[in-house]
C-alpha cells in the first residue's frame, strides 16, 4: 500500500517549476476577491471613518488571511483536488508547487496578516481574522468537508467573517448591523455552493467529499436551495427594517431576491435527469447577486 507520504515524496521528486502566478493561485484569487469586496464593505458601512492608510493595511490582511486560508486548504485537499475537474489544475495537483511549500506559505501568511492586524489596527480585528482562518482550515476544510453533508452550511460562517472583521478594523466591536452582513453570506452560501454541487455531483462523488446532491440527491437538495433561498430573501431585508437602509437598497434588494427565487423555483421544478439547465443560472447569477446586494448598501449608505 503507498502511503500518502511516499505519493508526496514521489511528487517532490517529479516538481515542474514553479512561477509567482502559481503561488498567486494558492491564495484562491475568486474566493479572495469576495472577501476583499465585502470587508470593503463592511469598513464603508462602519459608522467611524479610518485613515485612508490604515484602510490599505486592513483591506490588505484580511486577503492576506483569506487567501493562507486558500493555500492550506489546498494542501490539505491535494488528494482529492487531482481528481475533480475543476481543481486538477491547480499548482499542487500539477506538481508545480511541493504540498509542504503550500502549508508554509499558506502559514506564514496567515501569521503575518494576523500580526500586522492586531499591531497597526486593533486586535479585535486580528482576533476575528485569526478565527475565520482558524474555523475554514480546522473546523469545514478538515473536520466537516469530508464528514458531513451539511459541511458548506456550517463552514460557510467562514466566509461570512470579512465584512465583520472589517467593521471590527474600523469601529473595534461588534454590533447588530455587521452580524445582519454576516447573516447575509452565511444564508447565501448554501444555495450558491449546492447549485455548483448539483452539475458538480460526479467529480464530488468520485472525490467522496459527502456534498449535498451525492449523500441526499438531488429533489432533496433541490429543496434545500428553494428553502435557504427563501430564508436569504428574509434577511436581506433586515438592513431596512432596522432602518440600516433606505428604499433605494430595499427595492434593489426585492427585486435581486425575487429573480434569485425564480431560478431556485424553476430548478426546484426541474426534471432530475435533465441538465439541470438552471442549477448553472443559479450559480452564476448568486456571484452576481452578492457583489450587487453589497454594493446597494453602500451605495445606499452615501445618500
Amino acid at each position: 500500500m503507498v502511503t500518502k507520504t511516499a505519493k508526496n515524496s514521489d511528487l517532490e521528486n517529479d516538481m515542474k517549476e514553479s512561477s509567482v502566478a502559481d503561488f498567486l493561485s494558492l491564495l484562491k484569487p475568486r474566493v479572495m476577491s469576495l472577501a476583499i469586496f465585502t470587508s470593503i464593505c463592511g469598513l464603508f458601512l462602519a459608522p467611524t471613518q479610518m485613515h485612508p492608510f490604515f484602510i490599505f493595511l486592513s483591506i490588505l490582511c484580511i486577503s492576506i488571511g483569506a487567501g493562507a486560508s486558500g493555500a492550506i486548504n489546498m494542501w490539505y485537499d491535494q488528494d482529492i483536488d487531482g481528481l475533480m475537474i475543476r481543481t486538477r489544475g491547480r499548482p499542487i495537483p500539477q506538481g508545480k508547487i511541493s504540498a509542504l511549500d503550500a502549508l508554509g506559505f499558506g502559514v506564514i501568511l496567515a501569521l503575518v496578516s494576523v500580526l500586522i492586524l492586531g499591531l497597526a489596527v486593533n486586535y479585535f480585528a486580528a482576533f476575528l481574522l485569526f478565527f475565520s482562518i482558524f474555523f475554514y482550515v480546522f473546523i469545514y476544510t478538515i473536520w466537516l468537508k469530508r464528514r458531513t453533508p451539511q459541511n458548506i452550511v456550517i463552514g460557510g460562517a467562514a466566509g461570512a467573517f470579512p465584512p465583520v472583521i472589517g467593521w471590527a478594523c474600523s469601529t473595534g466591536d461588534v454590533s447588530v448591523f455587521p452580524l445582519i452582513l454576516f447573516l447575509i453570506i452565511f444564508m447565501w452560501t448554501p444555495p450558491h455552493f449546492w447549485a455548483l454541487a448539483l452539475y458538480k455531483d460526479i467529480e464530488y462523488s468520485k472525490a467522496k467529499v459527502p456534498m449535498l446532491p451525492v449523500v441526499k440527491g438531488k429533489k432533496t437538495t433541490k429543496r434545500q436551495i428553494m428553502i435557504y433561498s427563501l430564508i436569504l430573501f428574509a434577511v436581506t431585508i433586515l438592513p431596512f427594517l432596522f432602518g440600516f437602509s433606505g428604499l433605494l437598497y430595499l427595492i434593489s434588494a426585492l427585486a435581486l431576491n425575487s429573480y434569485f427565487c425564480y431560478l431556485a423555483f424553476r430548478l426546484l421544478k426541474s426534471y432530475d435527469d435533465d441538465k439541470l439547465l438552471y442549477a448553472p443560472k443559479l450559480f452564476k447569477f448568486s456571484i452576481l447577486y452578492l457583489y450587487s446586494i453589497f454594493s446597494f448598501l453602500v451605495i445606499d449608505s452615501a445618500f
